[in-house]
């Protein structure tokens, strides 16, 4: 994996623009937010997977809905590295039709090993505190979510996917990650079923996962979802044993 600076272009509130160039694969667009004056502790990382509609190869699109983590009055709270890749267009995170009311956990995708690569290449230049890395993604993210946490269930200190799904049958291997899901119970372009399942597996599993649904909305949970007042003192209140 080799990511560079992208030339001539701008950083955008405090998101810094990449491309990663992995051989044998095509490249992949990155933002990463790197805090103010870090000092000498390591900071916590939250990764963040966007939806569908932030697809293509703008490298701009896939920071709309997490910016929220990188304002002023959140990094004073909360000082973190985020990191934001995107997933060109028509590609998927996760080789699933959402649609469906369950699904196995399919052969890992171009686009996800390119993500979980440019985490390790994060982890290697930035101080960031890998007891504290942190997943948070919607709709197409949120399969991305569920995906990447049962594939490197070692990796992260918490989750918040909010309206996606995962294969149910995995459930035990992230039973004790805290984990806290967000779905419309109108949502319909991912079924509600699919976090109240994945949110059940867990709980048969041993996990003590949180579960919010918002009986009037629609697809577009994440609108509330990160605006949820005690979300970020959980999300950073999380640290692996």
């Amino acid at each position: 994996m080799l990511s560079s600076a992208v030339a001539n272009a701008q950083v955008v509130d405090g998101f810094q623009p990449f491309t990663c160039k992995p051989e044998n694969r095509n490249p992949m667009s990155y933002r990463l937010f790197v805090p103010e004056n870090p000092g000498k502790e390591n900071l916590p990382l939250i990764v963040h997977f966007h939806g569908a509609g932030s697809r293509g190869n703008d490298n701009l699109k896939q920071i709309t809905w997490t910016k929220c983590f990188a304002t002023k009055e959140m990094q004073a709270r909360h000082p973190c590295f985020i990191l934001a890749p995107q997933c060109p267009d028509p590609l998927r995170w996760v080789d699933t039709d959402w649609a469906l009311l369950k699904h196995q956990m399919p052969p890992i995708t171009a686009e996800m090993q390119n993500a979980v690569e440019i985490i390790e290449e994060v982890l290697a230049k930035y101080p960031v505190d890998r007891r504290r890395i942190y997943l948070t993604g919607q709709s197409m993210g949120g399969f991305a979510v569920w995906d990447i946490l049962c594939r490197r269930p070692d990796l992260f200190a918490a989750a918040v996917p909010v309206c996606g799904g995962g294969d149910e049958s995995k459930a035990p291997l992230i039973k004790d990650i805290p984990i806290w899901a967000f779905h419309g119970a109108k949502d319909p372009t991912v079924k509600v079923e699919r976090s109240r399942n994945m949110i059940e597996a867990l709980k048969k599993a041993g996990g003590a996962p949180l579960y919010t649904e918002y009986p009037d909305v629609e697809h577009s949970a994440w609108v509330p979802a990160y605006k949820e007042e005690k979300l970020p003192d959980w999300l950073f209140g999380q640290t692996k044993p």
